[in-house]
C-alpha cells in the first residue's frame, strides 16, 4: 500500500505534549551506518532513553565495541528517573536527584561530559532540546518532525550550516512505537506480531551536526528558466521566482529562487546559499498573484553564470 502522508499524527503529539513515540531498531541501524567512523572514542549520551525500552541503548550497547565507544551514557524522565553508565564492561545504575528532565541539573552535568548527543526527544520540546545543544555546542543526531524546519531556532542553524539533514527523511523512517493505550489512527498503522503498536506518520527526519556524504552530493539540474519563463512566476513581494519542486530549479537562473521545505533534505552548501525563509520584503509571506504560497526557502545558486541575470530577469514591480 502507498506509504501516505498524515502530518496530524505528531502535529498531535507536539499540541497535547504527548511524547512517547519510540524509534524502531530498524530506523536507527539505517541511519547511524552513515556515521560510525565519527563515534570512536567518543561518549555517547541518550538523554531521553530508558534503557529498559529504548533501542538507542540497545543499538549502542549491543555494538560498543563494533564502534569503539570510549562510554555510553543513558538518563530519562520519569518520577523514578536513573542515569546509567556503560564502560564497555559494566553498566553502573545511579538515582538521580531529580526527574531526569533534559534541562535538569544533573542531566546538563552529564551532558557537559559527554561527546555526541543522539536520541529520539520530545517533540513538544524541541525548541528548548535544539537550544540546549546549541548553547553547549554539542554534537548530535535526533530525530524531529519535519516542521521543525520552520522553528526559527532550527532554521537559523541551517541558515548558518551549523546543523542539516541526515540522509533519512520522510518515508525513509519507517514508524514508532506507540504505548498500549495509544490510539492508532491515522492512515498507516500496524500491530506487529511481537505486539508492538506502529504509527508511520511520514513527516518526520534526522536532524544533524555530524558530517555525512549526502550534503555533499549536488542536484543535477536539467531544467533551465530562459524560454521557460511563464513555469517561474515572480513574487509580488519578494524580487525572486517561485519553483514548485526541487527537481524543477533553472540551471541558468543566479538570481534569487524560492523552493519548497523538501528541498533541504537535498542541499549541498557548496551548490546553494540559503537567503531566508518564507518572508517577502514586506514581513509577509511571498505570494503570487495576491495568494500566498506554500512555505518556501528562498535560495540562491552558486554555480549559476551571473552574467546572464540581466538578460534573463525581468525587472518586475515589486508591490
Amino acid at each position: 500500500m502507498k506509504r501516505m502522508i498524515d502530518h496530524s499524527l505528531l502535529d498531535n503529539a507536539k499540541m497535547n505534549k504527548k511524547d512517547e513515540f519510540y524509534t524502531q531498531l530498524i530506523d536507527i541501524e539505517k541511519e547511524l551506518t552513515h556515521y560510525t567512523h565519527l563515534l570512536k572514542d567518543k561518549i555517547v549520551y541518550c538523554n531521553c532513553d530508558n534503557p529498559d525500552f529504548s533501542n538507542f541503548w540497545k543499538y549502542f550497547y549491543d555494538n560498543f565495541e563494533k564502534l569503539g565507544l570510549k562510554a555510553l551514557n543513558a538518563t530519562y524522565y520519569g518520577n523514578d528517573a536513573y542515569y546509567y553508565r556503560y564502560d564497555g564492561v559494566n553498566i553502573i545504575k545511579t538515582k538521580l536527584v531529580g526527574n531526569g528532565d533534559f534541562r535538569s541539573r544533573d542531566c546538563v552535568k552529564i551532558l557537559q561530559e559527554s561527546d555526541v548527543v543522539i536520541t529520539n526527544p520530545p517533540f513538544s520540546l524541541f525548541r528548548d532540546y535544539i537550544r540546549q545543544l546549541s548553547d553547549f555546542e554539542k554534537k548530535f543526531l535526533i530525530i524531529s518532525n519535519i516542521n521543525a524546519i520552520t522553528y526559527k531556532e532550527v532554521f537559523a542553524l541551517i541558515q548558518a550550516n551549523k546543523v542539516w539533514l541526515g540522509i533519512n527523511f520522510g518515508r525513509g523512517i519507517s514508524g514508532f512505537i506507540v504505548p498500549d493505550d495509544y490510539e492508532l489512527y491515522g492512515l498507516e498503522t500496524e500491530v506487529k506480531k511481537t505486539g508492538e503498536r506502529i504509527i508511520s506518520p511520514n513527516n518526520c527526519m534526522w536532524l544533524t551536526n555530524l558530517d555525512n556524504e549526502k550534503r555533499h552530493e549536488s542536484i543535477e539540474l536539467v531544467k533551465v528558466y530562459e524560454g521557460n519563463e511563464d513555469e517561474y512566476p515572480f513574487y509580488d513581494n519578494y524580487f525572486g521566482i517561485n519553483v514548485n519542486k526541487t527537481k524543477d530549479i533553472p540551471a541558468d537562473f543566479s538570481g534569487v529562487m524560492g523552493v519548497p521545505v523538501t528541498f533541504l533534505h537535498r542541499f549541498n552548501p557548496d551548490q546553494f546559499e540559503i537567503i531566508k525563509f518564507r518572508k517577502g520584503d514586506d514581513n509577509k509571506d511571498l505570494r503570487i498573484n495576491g495568494k500566498p504560497t506554500y512555505f518556501r526557502i528562498l535560495i540562491r545558486n552558486k554555480t549559476a553564470h551571473r552574467s546572464n541575470i540581466e538578460k534573463i530577469v525581468p525587472q518586475p514591480s515589486l508591490f
